[in-house]
């Protein structure tokens, strides 16, 4: 029995989870299929994903093709629930891209395929909804070859477009010699001489598709059924099926992580190679943490069911590993390709209802950071107040209707504001030494602090002998070098930039003949991590910072006519378009825009162009904040930049 780990990806309302339903029936693991907008369907299983006709978490559900055991995963397709679009990718073996007949490619098909021709995952394309009204095959296969820039393959021919009786004729037109021609000569070389069958047409797409380099493209509904044949058989036949040795050292991802009823964790997780058993301790994380686990569930024939062993190219739910989290690797780390969407770029605080126990609060926001780690959570002691960041207005909506219906707790929330980030400007140096001064700790540090490029991330250095202190110290000056940067000179965290350590001192440890440790005569950890931050500081003060807001990049599609009208409202929320296009009767612009204003123009837009311009943006950088302004964010540490107040707020927490 052959394994195939497949994705199902859309733009939202595409109709994603109308196929899953329509799949799942297909091959008869459901008697009857679900109704997104009757919220009984399998894969949307929380209340708030079938009260709102959205996916908002990935799914799991398994099915058998022949002699093809196919793991489906259904993910959101709105854009604010990226982030669980990201996990899944890195665990598929192919994908299932929906595009509507209606709407053609829009927005989030165009992010969506970019990012899987980016990482080589071979894809179908399933033109659904052939029988709504106002359907197009001719249209949108165009669409599909020009705005997303790839290879497409019609299988077939659609008929009765916009009504009941629409279906789907396969069969490679000749079209697909013209594509598959580009890169296969051999076929090419066959063509000419008069000497190509029908096989090995088929044999050189089978090839190419498993290669990424072209993309099948089926029309049908999910709703009537049209066309889901020939797509399930192109998915047993198209699609590389999962590979992986058992026999090889245990290494596998984990995409996803829920609590089961009794709060424990639950990991899903993808195994590469190897074979994971029960009672088996396993490596996982950066950090090199150990666990043992304790339960295997694993999916197959339409459910997931208890196990003694998962192997290679499985999909598992794990028990045990206290301290899992999303992203993490079991046993050995495989190749990562790093961050495929970009982080959250806004931050709003949350603000507790009455009768909300603010420590509850507190708990459910950290399990819903635990099962999604891009919503940040930030915790002001001071205010006591909680903020999280997110991807947009729809995510707000989300965890509030989700504090409310899974855990009881009610919520609003204060203005949404952009996640800015604070640059080096220059070169700074700060050192304190013990005993010298107002030096309050049994510590020398001295640090410099450098600007590096963007994306360079922190660099941590060494100008002084790693033999010069214990490495307890020099690892609690790296830790709160780290930890301090969360927060720069104006709030925002710094992170960028290269620190080198120029000096270190510390007293060994005293004790004297009949008495113990003396506290009061040697240098500790927390000496180390109490001046740190005040030499950073002072050190990032003297280089100085500039604050740089988020930016995203911005694709606009609307009538010609309505430019006049977008131009002006485009100049008031600080966006600069790059270059402006024309096509027939439409115009394209593309350019930057301000976090802060994306979802400003999300809503004008419908209104300056008759409901027909399409809006794309994504995070593309930061950018120095405009002339005049420098936002400022309130600290939640315990403010080294005001030296007493930082000595006090230390003396209160360490309780001398």
């Amino acid at each position: 029995m052959h394994l195939l780990n497949l994705g199902i990806l859309a733009h939202v309302d595409a109709g994603k989870t109308s196929l899953t339903e329509r799949l799942l029936h297909s091959a008869g693991v459901i008697d009857e299929i679900g109704s997104v907008d009757a919220g009984n369907t399998q894969t949307d299983t929380l209340a708030l994903e079938r009260r709102r006709g959205i996916t908002i978490k990935s799914a799991v559900v398994s099915f058998a093709l022949d002699d093809v055991t196919v793991n489906l995963i259904d993910t959101p397709g709105h854009p604010d629930f990226i982030a669980e679009v990201e996990r899944v990718l890195g665990v598929l073996d192919g994908a299932v891209l929906v595009v509507s007949a209606v709407e053609g490619v829009q927005a989030q098909t165009r992010v969506l395929m970019r990012t899987l021709q980016r990482l080589r995952i071979p894809t179908l394309v399933f033109v659904n909804k052939i029988d709504r009204r106002g359907a197009r095959d001719t249209a949108v296969l165009d669409a599909l070859a020009r705005r997303l820039a790839v290879a497409v393959v019609p299988m077939g021919t659609a008929g009765g477009l916009g009504t009941r009786e629409a279906h789907f004729v396969p069969g490679l037109g000749p079209s697909a010699v013209d594509v598959l021609a580009d890169h296969d000569d051999a076929l090419l070389t066959a063509y000419v001489e008069d000497t190509l069958s029908p096989e090995r047409l088929y044999a050189s797409l089978a090839d190419r598709t498993r290669q990424a380099l072209v993309h099948p493209v089926y029309f049908g509904s999910a709703v009537t059924g049209a066309g889901v044949e020939a797509l399930t058989d192109g998915i047993r036949e198209l699609l590389p099926t999962a590979d992986g040795d058992p026999h090889e050292p245990v290494s596998g991802t984990v995409f996803k992580v829920e609590r089961g009823p009794a709060g424990e964790k639950v990991a899903y997780a993808r195994i590469f190679s190897g074979t994971l058993r029960t009672r088996d301790r396993i490596r996982f994380g950066e950090a090199g943490a150990e666990g043992r686990i304790t339960g295997i569930s694993v999916f197959g024939d339409g459910t997931d069911s208890r196990a003694d062993a998962v192997p290679a190219g499985r999909i598992a739910k794990l028990w045990g590993l206290t301290d899992i989290r999303i992203g993490d690797a079991l046993g050995e780390p495989r190749r990562a390709h790093g961050r495929f969407f970009a982080p959250p770029t806004l931050e709003t605080v949350v603000v507790p209802g009455d009768g909300t126990d603010p420590r509850a609060l507190h708990l459910a926001l950290t399990r819903l950071a635990e099962q999604d780690p891009l919503i940040g959570l930030r915790h002001d002691e001071v205010r006591h107040e909680l903020s999280v960041s997110l991807y947009g207005e729809v995510q707000k909506e989300v965890v509030q209707a989700t504090l409310a219906d899974e855990h009881g707790l009610f919520v609003t929330f204060r203005e949404t504001t952009p996640l800015c980030v604070e640059r080096p400007v220059g070169t700074g140096s700060a050192a304190e030494f013990i005993k010298k001064g107002d030096n309050p700790f049994l510590a020398t540090v001295g640090l410099r602090v450098d600007p590096a490029p963007a994306g360079a991330s922190v660099e941590f250095r060494l100008e002084v002998e790693l033999g010069a202190m214990p490495y307890a110290f020099f690892k609690a000056v790296e830790d709160t070098v780290r930890e301090t940067l969360g927060q720069g000179l104006y709030g925002w965290q710094v992170p960028d930039c290269t620190v080198t350590l120029t000096h270190c001192g510390y007293w060994p440890r005293q004790s004297h003949a009949h008495q113990g440790f003396d506290k009061s005569m040697s240098s500790t950890g927390a000496d180390f991590r109490g001046l740190t931050p005040l030499v950073l500081v002072e050190a990032l003060r003297r280089a100085g910072t500039e604050v740089h807001e988020p930016m995203h990049r911005f694709r606009i599609e609307a009538p010609a006519d309505t430019l006049g009208a977008l131009l002006p409202v485009l100049s008031g929320l600080r966006a600069v378009p790059r270059t402006t296009g024309t096509r027939s009767a439409s115009c394209v612009l593309e350019g930057a825009v301000p976090a802060a204003h994306v979802h400003a123009l999300e809503q004008q837009l419908p209104g300056l162009t008759r409901g027909e311009g399409e809006l794309e943006s994504a995070f593309d950088h930061y950018a120095p904040a405009a002339r005049g302004t420098r936002p400022e964010r309130r600290r939640t540490d315990l403010n080294p930049l005001n030296r007493r107040e930082y000595l006090l707020n230390l003396t209160r927490r360490v309780g001398i």
